[in-house]
């Protein structure tokens, strides 16, 4: 499904990432860790289109997308839930949620996928008419999580979706991923918690300084020096 290879990303002189390589298979989550700072974000958001890419190449379903406008990548399937939600605060839930079926894919399927979205996350349901900031910091993470949904992607690119959260919003987020399997939606899922991003994923890899140091399945990267050192205090 996607496919990245030997991507590179500089802000000025600075190098965000170096040889970036990994794919997503159709129908896997597949979780990329590491601290702060070392080009997770930056990752998702070059593959959406929202940073320029020095150097590598992009596909999905074989097609080059590299290089194209965040809405060209949405319109062929890739949708990006940003860190920190970004939800237009003074427009309903409702506002905000047609306001992703934008492209022609999710225009669509906007009555359906509204109904998908709302039934997967009730809440949303019962504040329909109620303003976006008013929402507490769970119930606008299901909303980005939704309004994503309504263009209908086969790709979800997920940036830090339970940082800040309180732990029971967080476990619906977690809840989400491990079912989007079936919704026929793959993820490719940013995330600092790495014992709950390897529950829900079927592989992962670790950044650090830009590049990827380690793939694997879930019991591989706990086996790793990365993982034992920066996460569980092992090392």
């Amino acid at each position: 499904m996607l496919r990245v290879r030997d991507l590179e990303v500089r802000y000025g002189e600075a190098r965000a990432l170096e040889g970036v390589s990994l794919d997503v298979g159709d129908g896997e989550v597949v979780a990329v860790l590491g601290p702060n700072g070392v080009g997770k974000s930056t990752l998702v958001k070059s593959i959406a289109g929202w940073v320029g890419i020095r150097r590598g190449r992009v596909e999905f379903f074989g097609e080059e997308i590299t290089g194209l406008a965040p809405e060209q990548i949405c319109e062929r399937g890739i949708a990006l839930v940003p860190e920190g939600r970004r939800v237009f605060a003074e427009l309903t839930v409702q506002e905000n949620l047609e306001l992703g079926a934008f492209n022609r894919r999710g225009r669509a399927r906007q009555r359906e996928s509204m109904e998908r979205v709302l039934g997967m996350f009730p809440r949303l349901g019962e504040r329909l008419g109620q303003r976006a900031g008013s929402l507490s910091g769970g119930e606008q993470q299901m909303l980005a999580i939704g309004r994503a949904l309504m263009a209908h992607p086969r790709l979800l690119l997920m940036d830090e979706p339970s940082l800040g959260l309180a732990p029971a919003m967080a476990d619906v987020v977690f809840a989400f991923v491990g079912e989007a399997r079936g919704l026929g939606v793959s993820v490719l899922l940013v995330e600092q918690n790495v014992v709950r991003a390897l529950g829900v994923a079927d592989r992962g890899v670790v950044m650090e300084r830009g590049a990827v140091v380690a793939a694997g399945s879930r019991d591989e990267l706990m086996r790793t020096r990365q993982v034992q050192d920066a996460y569980l205090g092992t090392g």
